[in-house]
C-alpha cells in the first residue's frame, strides 16, 4: 500500500491553542495534508461562540488554513447529544447547526461528534438506562439529519466502546434507524475496540468494515496498551494495535480517505506521522 494513498492529518490544537495566524504558521510545512479543526480548541484570538460564525468569518478561517497548504478536512463539534439537561443540549445542538451551515464556507463537508456517554441515564433507570440514551440519541440526529440535508454536509458520528453508540451494531442501526445519506461514520478503531478483542483485532475490523465501511468519512488512528482490564490511547507505533494491517484493510474499502493521527503533541507530531507514511 502506498501511503500516497491516503490523507494523513492531526487535530488543528495538536500544537496548542493559538492566534490563528500563529496556529497556521506552526502548522505549516508539518508532514500532513490537512487538519480536523475544532474551533474553539484551536484559534484563540476568535470568538466562534454560537451565534458569532458567517461565511466571512469560515472563508477567512479557511484561506489562512488553505495558504498554509493544508485543508480543513473536518470540524469537530463534540457535543454531548444525550445531555440530561434539556436546555444545555439544546444549545449544544444549535451551536451543531451553526457548524453544518457554515462548513462549506470552512472548505469541508463534515462535521463530526461523538454521542455522550452509554451509562447517562443509568441513575435515572438503572434498567432502561441504554433505551432512554438511545432515544434521545437518535432524536438528536434526527434533527441535525434534517438540518445537514439542507446544507449538504455529512455528519460524522464516531462510535465509543463506552458512548451511546458502543459498538458496531449500534452504529448501523443507528444509519438504519435514520435513513438519510448525511449520516457518515468516523472509524476509530481503537475507540471502538472492546478490551476483549485485543487478540482478535484483524476479526475485528473485518467485521467493522464489513458492515459500515461504505459509510466511513474520515478515519482516526492511534494505538493503545493495555493496563488491568482497559486499554490506553497512545500514539501510534508505541503499543499493539494493528496499525499497517488497518491502513490496508481501509484503503481496500475506502482509497483516499482521510486519517487524522491523534494522541500526539507539538514535539511527537512530525516523527509519528512520518512513521505512519512510511508503512506499507
Amino acid at each position: 500500500m502506498d501511503g500516497a494513498l491516503m490523507g494523513f492529518g492531526t487535530l488543528a490544537h495538536t500544537v496548542g491553542c493559538l492566534p490563528l495566524a500563529a496556529l497556521t504558521d506552526k502548522l505549516r510545512n508539518r508532514p500532513i495534508d490537512f487538519v480536523q479543526l475544532a474551533l474553539s480548541k484551536a484559534i484563540a484570538d476568535i470568538d466562534t461562540s454560537l451565534g458569532r460564525l458567517s461565511p466571512g468569518l469560515a472563508s477567512h478561517i479557511g484561506e489562512q488554513f488553505d495558504r498554509a497548504g493544508l485543508r480543513i478536512g473536518v470540524l469537530g463539534c463534540y457535543i454531548n447529544p444525550v445531555n440530561p439537561d434539556a436546555q444545555q443540549r439544546r444549545y449544544e445542538i444549535d451551536r451543531f447547526k451553526e457548524h453544518l451551515r457554515y462548513a462549506r464556507d470552512f472548505g469541508t463537508s463534515i462535521v463530526a461528534t461523538e454521542t455522550g456517554d452509554l451509562t447517562t441515564y443509568r441513575g435515572q433507570d438503572p434498567e432502561r438506562f441504554e433505551e432512554i440514551g438511545w432515544n434521545i440519541c437518535r432524536q438528536t440526529f434526527e434533527e441535525l439529519a434534517e438540518e445537514a440535508e439542507r446544507w449538504g454536509v455529512t455528519i460524522g458520528l464516531e462510535p465509543v466502546f463506552t458512548h451511546t453508540l458502543s459498538s458496531t451494531e449500534k452504529m448501523t442501526r443507528i444509519l438504519n434507524e435514520i435513513p438519510s445519506s448525511t449520516l457518515g461514520v468516523v472509524f476509530d478503531p481503537v475507540n471502538l475496540l472492546p478490551p476483549t478483542e485485543v487478540d482478535r483485532q484483524e476479526a475485528f475490523l473485518d467485521h467493522a468494515l464489513a458492515t459500515f465501511g461504505s459509510r466511513i468519512v474520515l478515519a482516526h488512528l492511534k494505538d493503545f496498551v493495555v493496563e488491568g482490564d482497559k486499554l490506553t490511547a497512545v500514539r501510534s507505533g508505541t503499543g499493539r494495535f494493528v496499525t499497517k494491517t488497518f491502513l490496508e484493510k481501509l484503503h481496500a474499502v475506502k482509497p483516499w480517505v482521510d486519517v487524522s493521527l491523534e494522541q500526539l503533541d507539538d514535539t511527537t507530531l512530525d516523527s509519528t506521522v512520518q512513521y505512519v507514511r512510511a508503512l506499507r
